[in-house]
């Protein structure tokens, strides 16, 4: 590709079999448009990347959620430092999600960046509490505070995990 650049200041967005994707003019020394180049526009949740999320979320959680000493933390951390790994995790994620798939596209399609960062979050934090209820280290009759302190704890990693892989495609 010598002598020729990616003009990404005239790209358009067009939906290719469902998807969106972006067409990035390829120009010569001169200027002028050589060839256009197709490129993917991960903007929009869909069914994959649900189940990428899910899976992704559990490559972590799996050895995290069977530590004591993950269990520990959850019976010693006061619940103020649980909800501050809660933000953190969040914060991570939000950050990552942004510059990976909307930093130039964060206005128009902001209804889609908040519900991805929710659903990494949501999605992250079910699986380790089924995991967590699964292996009886989640006292959700007798000890709730735990049980969510727990899965704030386990949750950190497990959604770290989720928003890597949804960056796969």
């Amino acid at each position: 590709m010598m002598g020729r650049k990616v003009d990404s200041s005239n790209e358009t967005v067009h939906r290719v079999g469902g998807y969106l994707h972006r067409l990035v003019p390829v120009v010569d020394a001169s200027g002028k448009v050589v060839e256009h180049v197709l490129r993917p526009l991960m903007v929009e949740l869909r069914t994959r990347d649900l189940i990428q999320i899910l899976v992704g979320s559990s490559i972590l959680a799996l050895p995290v959620a069977f530590t004591q000493e993950a269990w520990d933390l959850g019976r010693s951390l006061p619940l103020g430092n649980v909800v501050m790994l809660g933000v953190l995790s969040v914060v991570f994620i939000a950050l990552f999600v942004h510059f990976h798939f909307y930093k130039e596209y964060l206005r128009q399609y902001l209804f889609e960046y908040v519900k991805r960062v929710v659903a990494i979050y949501v999605i992250s934090l079910a699986v380790v509490a089924v995991l967590l209820t699964l292996i009886q280290q989640c006292p959700w009759t007798t000890d709730w505070v735990l049980a969510i302190k727990r899965v704030v704890i386990v949750g950190l990693p497990a959604s770290l995990s989720a928003t890597v892989s949804d960056a796969f495609k």
